[in-house]
């Protein structure tokens, strides 16, 4: 009997190979498709309007989505294709490239993860892929309190985390719950409390 061995495949496969229905990201060198529940998207749905609403307003150099990939790497040397909830990016490089895919191998300004049963992906995997790739904001949002107590304490409830890109390239961690206001480094004017996006 001989194994069949599958090809894993690169980013670069990803996107020509990934299917334009839907959502999916490269997990492992395999495309993974994303699927949401309505309280997931109405959460993700509500940090993007308040960050499309502060670049409007304020015309800040961002452009805010839900479609990107982002190519990242695992300690491993793996090749991954991360596709966050909600992504700001640099006007510039957005723009830089218009006829291209909508992915980019560039650190983007501000990563949003809303999530899901599958926790440790955003709070250990995603957060050492975009702390490597140099992402200088990182959310992640835990909108159920879902996560192990060694990341989310004690009594467990929905929280949100900012990481933020310090000097040596490490996250600082700040967590916001209730009528916490968010604190963010690129939206230094967003009024926006944990209890507006957890109960969304």
């Amino acid at each position: 009997m001989i194994a069949t061995v599958t090809q894993k495949l690169t980013f670069d496969q990803f996107l020509l190979e990934c299917p334009e229905d839907g959502l999916y990201e490269l997990v492992n060198g395999e495309i993974v498709e994303i699927i949401s529940t309505r309280n997931h998207i109405d959460v993700a749905d509500c940090i993007f309007d308040s960050f499309y609403a502060q670049i409007k307003n304020l015309s800040l150099n961002y452009v805010v989505n839900n479609k990107t990939a982002i190519r990242t790497v695992t300690k491993a040397g793996i090749e991954q294709g991360r596709r966050p909830d909600v992504s700001v990016i640099a006007r510039d490089l957005w723009y830089s490239d218009r006829s291209a895919y909508a992915a980019v191998r560039e650190p983007i300004q501000l990563a949003v993860e809303v999530t899901s049963m599958n926790w440790n992906v955003d709070y250990i995997h995603k957060l050492d892929e975009y702390q490597r790739l140099g992402i200088s904001e990182y959310w992640v949002v835990d909108y159920l309190g879902i996560a192990s107590s060694k990341f989310i304490g004690k009594p467990k409830a929905p929280t949100i985390f900012v990481h933020l890109l310090d000097g040596e390239g490490n996250y600082q961690t700040t967590a916001f719950k209730d009528n916490e206001q968010i604190v963010s480094w690129t939206f230094p004017e967003l009024t926006l409390t944990a209890a507006q996006v957890l109960y969304a």
